[in-house]
């Protein structure tokens, strides 16, 4: 259908119009009626999407009851007078209206007018509010958002009650037509970022968008790289820390994960819940994390250079005790390695599509029994369970990061198996120059690490008191960058 089409005066017509456009479908609803008893009106909805009692309440039995002359035009009239809506529109184009139906509006048509109101009517059922699953914390919200746009939009204008909050919504997809939203401050976020935003949004060409996953893959920076450009989170409280902080939101009609741009480095280290706990505490806790990076990339790969190239470097008690376990065990180190990462990655993953209660109960049992069973039977030697055990632990140190820790642990490993400890160093290095020349919607990856002054380093590896974090990071929120006026904190 020309998507230009738009309504003509004859009711008849137009309803062989939309009839054409959805292809005959049965579940399209044609609900014809007389105003006063000589107009010609119909209602098209989708009888699966619509609530039956909104529709009468809001349009039927207003109708039924008026009995003033209209003194203007008829649809204004109506509008103003008799229909009982929260949210009215008046098109003409039928695609446009075609694409309202399907979203759960209700389209009103009347003989001799060639413009139809549109108004929701939405009555499908949709998951409650409940505790994010992926992102528990002790203290804080324990609120998630749902797999319904609207909701969701909601759920942070609780947050942010600012009359500078912007949601601008498309439809991507050609055949789900699904609803985007753009969310930020208006007086914080950079306009360039908002735009580069929206001109990749505008580029995409997909016949459908079941969730953000497709958009992210779609419009990210270094495609080709393990790391996210693209942040997310499914709490309220944490899309809303992001959005004062000068960053861009974008909700998908059907997912209850939002988006956030640009994302950096150390996102990957900090939690919402940081930020409710003492600051102590959270740098504490900040600084396990990146000792978890480091355990989780750099353990085995250290230990099978030292093992295979450098056991002049190892204590010669533990040399001789890591031989005498080795003793009998017919595979090099790093296939020991290897084989061990990849059983505990088929347990992890084992547990993650198992129903809850089992799938735990299944990992944990299973890796102690696998374990046990290998180094009995001189499989693998005990040194390197435990190894795997201290890498699998530090995994989930970084849940949202698991999947570049494979890789970097890969590279490492191999590296240092053709290597020893020169390839780990080479491999640290060119883990540093990707992660240098990396960039997030035109943010450096690492924040032009080299140039940090004092106040851009107290929400890093650390977090500084409230008091001390007066202004927001220079290259996202440089808009804005006061986020207080004056110290809060005073001694007392």
């Amino acid at each position: 259908m020309d998507k230009d089409k738009v309504l003509s005066l004859s009711l008849k017509e137009n309803i062989e119009i939309f009839d054409k456009g959805f292809n005959k479908d049965v579940t399209i609803k044609y609900r014809k009626f007389k105003y006063r008893n000589e107009i010609d009106c119909c209602l098209i909805y989708a009888g699966d999407m619509i609530d039956g009692e909104t529709i009468y309440e809001t349009i039927l039995r207003p109708m039924q009851s008026d009995r003033k002359f209209p003194e203007a035009d008829l649809i204004p009239y109506l509008i103003q007078n008799v229909i009982i809506s929260h949210d009215v529109n008046v098109k003409n184009k039928v695609n446009d209206m075609i694409g309202d139906i399907l979203y759960g509006f209700v389209v009103f048509l009347i003989d001799g007018e060639n413009e139809g109101i549109v108004m929701p009517a939405q009555g499908w059922e949709e998951r409650s509010i409940s505790e994010p699953i992926s992102e528990q914390v002790v203290r804080g919200p324990r609120e998630s958002f749902n797999e319904a746009i609207m909701t969701n939009v909601g759920l942070l204008r609780r947050k942010i009650k600012s009359p500078n909050l912007r949601f601008k919504f498309r439809e991507i997809g050609k055949e789900t037509r699904t609803r985007v939203c753009i969310s930020y401050l208006e007086n914080v976020a950079e306009i360039k970022i908002v735009k580069e935003i929206e001109k990749r949004l505008d580029t995409i060409d997909i016949d459908g968008i079941l969730e953000g996953g497709y958009i992210e893959e779609l419009i990210r920076d270094e495609p080709l790289s393990p790391f996210a450009t693209i942040g997310g989170s499914e709490r309220p409280d944490t899309i809303a820390g992001k959005l004062l902080e000068g960053r861009v939101a974008i909700f998908v009609d059907g997912a209850p994960y939002v988006l956030t741009m640009p994302y950096v480095f150390i996102e990957y280290f900090q939690t919402n819940e940081d930020y409710y706990n003492g600051y102590m505490y959270s740098s504490f806790n900040r600084m396990l994390r990146l000792l978890g990076f480091f355990l989780s990339t750099s353990v085995p790969a250290i230990y099978v250079a030292l093992v295979t190239f450098h056991q002049e470097m190892v204590p010669t008690p533990l040399i001789l005790s890591i031989s005498a376990a080795r003793d009998g065990v017919p595979f090099p180190t790093i296939v020991e390695a290897l084989l061990l990462l990849l059983a505990f990655e088929l347990l992890r993953e084992g547990g993650i599509r198992l129903p809850a209660p089992i799938g735990s109960t299944i990992s944990f049992v299973g890796a102690i029994i696998l374990g046990q069973a290998a180094v009995d039977a001189k499989f693998v030697s005990a040194p390197i369970v435990i190894i795997t055990a201290l890498t699998g632990i530090t995994n989930f140190l970084l849940p949202n990061m698991i999947g570049p820790l494979n890789v970097v642990r890969l590279t490492f490993l191999i590296l240092a198996s053709f290597l020893g400890l020169y390839g780990y160093i080479f491999g640290v290095m060119g883990l540093i120059i990707h992660l240098v020349s990396m960039k997030s919607f035109g943010i450096p990856y690492m924040l032009d690490i080299g140039e940090l002054k004092f106040q851009e380093v107290k929400d890093t590896a650390i977090r500084a008191p409230w008091w001390y974090m007066t202004l927001r990071p220079t290259l996202i929120g440089k808009k804005n960058r006061v986020r207080q006026r004056k110290k809060s904190h005073k001694k007392r």
